[in-house]
């Protein structure tokens, strides 16, 4: 007996599929724009798989925002590490932010979100 429903890979190049006249009407920026983003949903086919109960295209905007939202928590890790005087964040975005965190400085360097935590030796404000 054959499969009754696709696979999730095949879900998702249909659903690809489907948006090609909308890319093709597109200016060019916004063509690359949207194939980072339809290749982002593409790291997360195996979780995708769980969420049966949600159509094709549900699941591909849900990890599209799941990778945008890693990259908004790793930017706002590299402007905390600018903002305490870190001298060298780290110059690419790394798919993981948590291990990116982690190579910057020591686990004890950072708190429980991997921020950096402030200098104990820094001359504290009056107030």
């Amino acid at each position: 007996m054959g499969r009754t429903l696709p696979s999730i890979t095949q879900a998702f190049l249909q659903e690809q599929q489907s948006l090609a006249r909308f890319r093709r009407a597109l200016r060019r920026e916004d063509q690359q724009v949207l194939d980072e983003l339809l290749a982002a949903s593409r790291h997360h086919l195996a979780a995708a798989a769980y969420a049966s109960h949600l159509l094709p295209f549900e699941v591909m905007l849900l990890a599209m925002l799941l990778e945008q939202h890693k990259e908004v928590l790793h930017l706002r890790r590299q402007l905390a590490a600018l903002e305490a005087g870190a001298t060298h964040p780290s110059p690419s975005f790394s798919h993981r932010p948590a291990d990116a965190a982690r190579r910057c400085e020591g686990p004890s360097e950072r708190d429980r979100r991997g921020l950096p935590l402030p200098d104990r030796d820094a001359p504290r404000p009056e107030g």
